[in-house]
């Protein structure tokens, strides 16, 4: 027997089997994106995340500070005129080397009316010209440079140094010297002077750094990058702060346990530098800790390490 159903029955039907294709997709779904999550189920129904750890170690942390400096001559003199007037000849350009007693310039003291001969520049040391010398025809009175004199080959870098760090700035400090022309190459110098004062305008003390090597890729007048090395941190394990939940004022880590699950503790941190802080208490050397899934992890959390690709 046939059994005939009406218009509204079939409506009914479909409407059921349309509802029941709807859940069976949303629960496919909410599958699909618990597994994008970083987490899977377990036997007995535990969820385990997927992590990576690293095991401490104590590590010294180098503070520093970052500034610029302007590459220049160790030893420079001024050079100035015996009389006033115009400049009439330059025998020089920028980069020139000169011998102590060589004419590097004439200068014209003649006025309307009157009428000199020409008075020449001498160089008072011997060296390279440091600074672009003046133009023929520039006005020039006795406290007029005419040019810069330096020994090019022994060079070095003078740094302004903000007050707020003034404290920790001291001769023999090590820095490395970065310049554009050189991508990637560190050129090592040394402090050899602090400036006893703060300039009051720009509330900043000048050091003056030598470099410890020779380097003929260095150039006077160049700009450089200065990293300058003031204190070291050692005494306590290290880990990437982000890897830290923090809770209010108190920050947590995840310690790895011998049945891959882990434990929260609460730490206290120490210095900072460049995203790696110092753990002084909470966790210890050799404790295997988590650094990446740790905002999934409650304490007691199963967990597997996938730390460098390889399942463990």
């Amino acid at each position: 027997m046939k059994l005939k159903l009406t218009k509204p029955q079939i409506v009914v039907v479909a409407v059921l089997a349309l509802l029941g294709i709807c859940v069976v997709v949303a629960r496919k779904q909410a599958g699909a994106n618990q597994n994008a999550g970083g987490m899977r189920r377990g036997r007995g129904g535990n969820s385990v995340v997927s992590v990576k750890t690293q095991i401490l170690e104590e590590t010294v942390l180098h503070g520093y500070i970052s500034t610029n400096g302007e590459i220049e001559s160790q030893n420079s003199v001024n050079v100035f005129p015996d009389v006033s007037g115009k400049v009439m000849e330059t025998n020089v350009m920028l980069g020139s080397p000169v011998k102590r007693g060589d004419i590097i310039a004439y200068i014209d003291p003649s006025a309307p009316g009157q009428y000199y001969k020409k008075s020449p520049v001498y160089a008072p040391i011997s060296g390279s010209i440091i600074s672009t010398p003046l133009k023929n025809g520039t006005t020039v009175s006795t406290n007029t440079t005419i040019a810069i004199i330096g020994d090019i080959t022994n060079l070095q870098v003078s740094a302004n140094i903000p007050e707020r760090f003034v404290a920790v700035l001291k001769p023999g400090l090590k820095a490395d010297i970065s310049v554009e022309a050189y991508p990637g190459v560190i050129f090592k110098a040394t402090v050899t002077r602090v400036s006893p004062v703060v300039d009051t305008v720009s509330r900043t003390k000048e050091v003056l750094l030598h470099f410890d090597t020779k380097d003929e890729r260095v150039n006077a007048g160049m700009f450089g990058k200065v990293k300058l090395f003031t204190e070291d941190y050692t005494g306590a394990v290290v880990m990437p702060k982000d890897s830290l939940v923090q809770n209010g004022d108190s920050y947590f880590a995840y310690v790895v346990n011998e049945d891959s699950t882990v434990s929260k503790r609460e730490v206290t941190l120490g210095n900072t530098v460049d995203g790696i802080v110092q753990i002084l208490t909470g966790v210890k050397a050799g404790e295997k800790v988590v650094v990446q899934g740790q905002t999934s992890l409650g304490d007691g959390s199963k967990i597997q390490d996938i730390t460098n690709g390889v399942s463990r």
